[in-house]
């Protein structure tokens, strides 16, 4: 199963989701023997480079500087096979849908939808000022991948492949 977390630059919310979910994967006995695969890509921007508070708050989560150095933005027109080949697409908020290649539409659902089964839009934290209130979104976005994992290790384990 291949899972493509997007946001609109790819520099902030969807890079901090790709990290964290693919150690979650890496941690789930359950989910590797499956072979879920996690990348991250741009619907809207295409930017050169992590945000500097996603870097603090992926620090934080004990990613080392050599990681999140080896980390370059995607963009949906750079990189068309990662929608193409993706069995789910994960946006944060229903706007990424709409800026989704109309082709790929129908495999998006928001990281809401996926953990939750309910919409609730993940907030850009890039327009923050302070870390703390980006680290806050990041939180959320944690919390919401958790439950995604959980959900889906349950559905691996009863033998259902789909999201």
């Amino acid at each position: 199963m291949k899972i493509l977390f997007v946001c609109s630059s790819n520099v902030c919310r969807s890079p901090f989701a790709e990290f964290v979910f693919r150690r979650l994967v890496a941690n789930s006995p359950t989910l590797s023997a499956a072979g879920v695969e996690v990348s991250s890509s741009a619907v809207f921007n295409r930017s050169r480079s992590i945000f500097p508070k996603a870097v603090v708050s992926l620090r934080r989560e004990g990613f080392s500087d050599e990681e999140i150095a080896s980390f370059k933005p995607s963009f949906k027109w750079c990189e068309p096979e990662k929608f193409r080949d993706a069995d789910v697409i994960i946006g944060m908020s229903r706007m990424h849908k709409w800026l989704t290649p109309v082709s790929q539409r129908k495999k998006f659902m928001t990281l809401s939808e996926a953990a939750e089964g309910e919409y609730t839009p993940i907030p850009d934290p890039f327009l923050y000022k302070s870390q703390e209130e980006y680290d806050k979104v990041m939180s959320i976005i944690k919390v919401y991948l958790q439950k995604y994992a959980a959900s889906l290790e349950t559905k691996f384990a009863e033998g259902k492949e789909q999201s």
